[in-house]
């Protein structure tokens, strides 16, 4: 009995190491770190191209295609975003929980007003398509950021 409670222990405390290590090495999630932004911006050209290729854009659709992919593109983020660390140090605990609170409203905030500009830049580009292209825009709308269909036929089991 004792082998096997040392055994079983000793396997556990292996996978969580394994996994520590794992996790560490940047394999699983990114642990706070930023994407590179040439390759966010890489990648949001190509999404871009993908999907103007898909509409067939045309030229009298071009001026309304460009400010579409303005609005889509991601906010610019910087260290000015974070908290300073030797600030945040000096204040007690109570204030520091009052500052962090204040940061997350205003980025929650932040985040919602970009949202609702994405929505109304959509929402326009949307209304100058013709039926064809809104048909296609909403097929690859539903796909999502990654890929994944979003369409209710796929929420059935």
């Amino acid at each position: 009995m004792k082998t096997t409670i040392k055994t079983l222990t000793i396997a556990a405390l292996l996978a969580g190491a394994g996994f520590t290590a794992f996790a560490a090495s940047g394999q699983y999630g990114d642990h706070g770190r930023r994407m590179d932004p040439a390759k966010m911006e890489a990648m949001h050209a190509k999404r871009s191209d993908e999907l103007k290729a898909k509409l067939k854009i045309t030229p009298q659709q071009e001026g309304a295609w460009k400010d579409f992919v303005a609005a889509m593109k991601p906010p610019a983020r910087d260290k000015a975003d974070r908290p300073d660390r030797e600030a945040m140090a000096k204040l007690t605990t109570p204030e520091r929980l009052d500052k962090m609170k204040a940061m997350r409203t205003q980025h929650t905030a932040d985040m919602n007003a970009a949202m609702e500009k994405r929505d109304a830049a959509t929402k326009t580009f949307y209304a100058g398509l013709t039926a064809e292209q809104k048909t296609a825009f909403d097929a690859d709308h539903a796909k999502g950021r990654r890929g994944h269909d979003r369409s209710a036929k796929h929420d059935k089991k």
